[in-house]
C-alpha cells in the first residue's frame, strides 16, 4: 500500500474518532440539541443496512457459485462455526472469572420498578425462523440475516450445479459484489457527520441513567473489551498467520473497529470488514463466507455482556454467584450469542432466554434491567463482535489455505 494511501486512510479514521469525541461532548452539554440531530446518524445506519442485504447475498452466493471445490466451501463453513463457538466459550469463561472477583452489584436493590416483558417467539418458531421467512420479500431485510444466509448458500449451490447455464448468474454475482463495495466507499464520506450525531444522541439519552451500579458494571465491561482487542485478537492473528499476521491485523483492524463502535451493528460493519480482508490478502471465498456468518454468529462481546447481565441481576436480587453456575452460564452465553443473535422472531430473545432460565420468578424485574445493560454495553460489545469477524478470518485462512497463506498472498500481489 502506498504511503499517501495509508496517510489518507488514517486521516479519515482520525476524523471519525474526533467526530465521535465531539459528539459525546455535545451530547453531554446540549442533550436537547443532540436529540434533535439524531436523525443524521439514522440516515447513515439505514444506508448501510440497505447496502448489506444485497452485499451478503451476492458475496455468499457468489463465493459458492464460483468455487471450483464445494468441499472447500464446506470446510470453510465448518471451521468458521467451530471457531465462533470456541472463542465465545472462552470469552464467557474469562468474564465469569472477572465478575466473581469484581461483582457488578455489591448489595441487593430494595426498590425496583416493574415493566412489561416484550414479545417473544416460541422455541419451535425460532427454529423455523432460523432457516426461513414467510416469503421472498421477507429476505429483503437485515432482520432476517440468518434466513438470508441460508438462502444465499442454497442459491450459490444451485448456480454452481447449473454448470454452463449458471455462468451468467455467477458473473452477475461477482459484479454485484464489486459494485456494492464501491457503493460503500460513497456512503462512507458521510460517516463523520453521522458519527457526530450518533454519539451526541447516545450520551444525551443514556448519560443521566447511569447510576452507581450501572457505572460499576460499565467500568468492569468497557476496559475488558479494549484489553481483549489487544490480547485475544493478537493471539488469534498469531494462530492464523504467525507474528507477521499480528502486524497485518493491527494495520487493518482500526477501521472496522471504529465503524462497529460508531454504528453498534455487526451487520453494518460487513462492508468495512470486506475491505480490510481484501487489503490483507485473505482469499475471497473465505471472507465472503466468514464475514457474513460472523455478523450473526460471532459474538464474543455478547458473551461478555451475557455473563455481566446474569451477574448483575443476581446481585440486584441478592442471589450469590458461585462456580457451580459456570457450566449453565457459559452454555447460555454461547447459545444466545452464537445461535440466536441473528434469528428474527421476537424482541430481545437473548434477554428472554436469560430470564426464563435464571430468573423465572422475577422476570418482570429482571427483563428491563437486562435490556438497559444491553443498551449501555452495546458499542464495545459490537466492536468485539464485528472487528473480531475480520480476525477470525485469519484462523480460517490458516486451516483452509495453509500456514503460509499470508506470505503467498503478498507474493501474489507483488
Amino acid at each position: 500500500m502506498k504511503a499517501h494511501s495509508v496517510a489518507r486512510n488514517y486521516f479519515f479514521l482520525a476524523v471519525l474518532i474526533l467526530a465521535m469525541v465531539f459528539g459525546a461532548i455535545t451530547g453531554y452539554l446540549y442533550p436537547s440539541f443532540s436529540s434533535d440531530i439524531a436523525f443524521l446518524g439514522t440516515i447513515f445506519i439505514r444506508m448501510m443496512f440497505c447496502i448489506v442485504v444485497p452485499m451478503v447475498f451476492a458475496s455468499i452466493a457468489g463465493a459458492i457459485a464460483g468455487t471450483r471445490d464445494l468441499a472447500r466451501s464446506g470446510r470453510i463453513m465448518w471451521v468458521t462455526v467451530i471457531t465462533f463457538v470456541i472463542t465465545g466459550a472462552i470469552a464467557a469463561l474469562i468474564y465469569f472469572g472477572l465478575v466473581l472477583i469484581f461483582p457488578p452489584v455489591t448489595s441487593a436493590w430494595t426498590h425496583i420498578a416493574h415493566e412489561e416483558i416484550g414479545t417473544h417467539a416460541t422455541m419451535t418458531q425460532m427454529i423455523v425462523n432460523f432457516f426461513t421467512v414467510e416469503d421472498f420479500v421477507g429476505l429483503l431485510t437485515r432482520r432476517a440475516m440468518l434466513p438470508l444466509i441460508v438462502f444465499s448458500l442454497l442459491f450459490g449451490f444451485a448456480a454452481h450445479m447449473s454448470g454452463k447455464a449458471g455462468e451468467p448468474v455467477r458473473a452477475l454475482l461477482e459484479s454485484l459484489t464489486a459494485v456494492m463495495l464501491k457503493f460503500v466507499n460513497i456512503v462512507t464520506y458521510y460517516a463523520p457527520i453521522a458519527f457526530f450525531a450518533i454519539f451526541a444522541d447516545l450520551v444525551a439519552t443514556y448519560g443521566p441513567q447511569i447510576s452507581e451500579d450501572y457505572a460499576r458494571a460499565l467500568l468492569l465491561y468497557y476496559p475488558v473489551c479494549f484489553i481483549y482487542v489487544f490480547t485475544a485478537f493478537p493471539i488469534m492473528a498469531w494462530i492464523g498467520a504467525g507474528s507477521e499476521g499480528v502486524r497485518e491485523m493491527f494495520r487493518h483492524i482500526t477501521k472496522p473497529a471504529v465503524v462497529s463502535l460508531g454504528t453498534c451493528s455487526s451487520v453494518a460493519t460487513i462492508p468495512t470488514n470486506m475491505e480490510a480482508a481484501a487489503d490483507t490478502g485473505i482469499s475471497r471465498d473465505v471472507s465472503d463466507i466468514v464475514l457474513p456468518l460472523g455478523a450473526t454468529m460471532h459474538m464474543d462481546g455478547s458473551c461478555f455482556s451475557c455473563v455481566l447481565k446474569i451477574a448483575f441481576v443476581m446481585g440486584v436480587l441478592g442471589q450469590p454467584l458461585t462456580v457451580s453456575d459456570l457450566p449453565m452460564i457459559i452454555l447460555v452465553a454461547v447459545f444466545s450469542a452464537v445461535g440466536m443473535s441473528g434469528v428474527p422472531g421476537g424482541g430481545y430473545i437473548g434477554e428472554y432466554i436469560i430470564c426464563a432460565l435464571f430468573f423465572p420468578n422475577h422476570m418482570e424485574l429482571a427483563f428491563p434491567i437486562l435490556v438497559a445493560i444491553g443498551n449501555l454495553v452495546d458499542p464495545p460489545a459490537t466492536m468485539i463482535n464485528a472487528a473480531g469477524d475480520y480476525v477470525v478470518s485469519f484462523i480460517v485462512s490458516r486451516f483452509i489455505d495453509g500456514k503460509d497463506w499470508l506470505k503467498k498472498a503478498r507474493v501474489a500481489r507483488a
